[in-house]
């Protein structure tokens, strides 16, 4: 797992070169919106609970049959099950928005998730509909201009939605 720094500097070690400028200017943007950055993090993590909460109520109203008897959430230890997935995928997709790379994600959480999932039983599709309800509510909470550093967000939670939609590809 690299930090976008690492990353930079590694990749031009590789080819034996300097930095270059357009290299540069993308890592001081990255320093420049820190705060933000941080700040989606933080109120993602402050409501990973509810997060989690919701985007289950929200799947399993929309998908009864996952809780009915012979479900894939049916009984208290599948429904642990369930939540404990959705959060482990929510809490890597924090930190690779705070560091600003999807090498953890994909290292670390996705990375063999659909060939285990696959084995178990588990519907890829019922779990990559979970993360996109997480997705829209970690979205909503990150992007809420309240309280957190001015400016515009944009391409922070577009870069956030993109880690969500490859922990959804990943898994459907």
């Amino acid at each position: 797992m690299f930090d976008a720094f690492t990353k930079v500097v590694s990749q031009a070690d590789a080819r034996g070169e300097f930095l270059a400028a357009g290299q540069l200017d993308a890592l001081n943007s990255m320093v420049a919106e820190g705060n933000k950055r941080i700040d989606a993090v933080n109120r993602i993590t402050g409501s990973a609970s509810t997060i989690v909460a919701n985007a289950a109520r929200s799947l399993f109203a929309e998908q009864p049959q996952l809780i009915a008897p012979g479900g894939n959430a049916y009984t208290h230890r599948r429904m642990a099950a369930c939540l404990r997935d959705m959060e482990i995928i929510l809490r890597y997709v924090t930190y690779a928005t705070f560091a600003g790379d999807a090498s953890v994600l994909d290292d670390r959480c996705l990375n063999g998730l659909r060939e285990t999932y696959q084995a178990l039983g588990v519907p890829g599709a019922s779990v990559a509909a979970g993360v996109q309800k997480m997705k829209e509510a970690a979205i909503a909470i990150a992007n809420d201009p309240n309280g957190i550093t001015r400016g515009d967000c944009s391409s922070l939670m577009s870069e956030i939605g993109g880690y969500f939609d490859r922990a959804a590809s990943a898994v459907g």
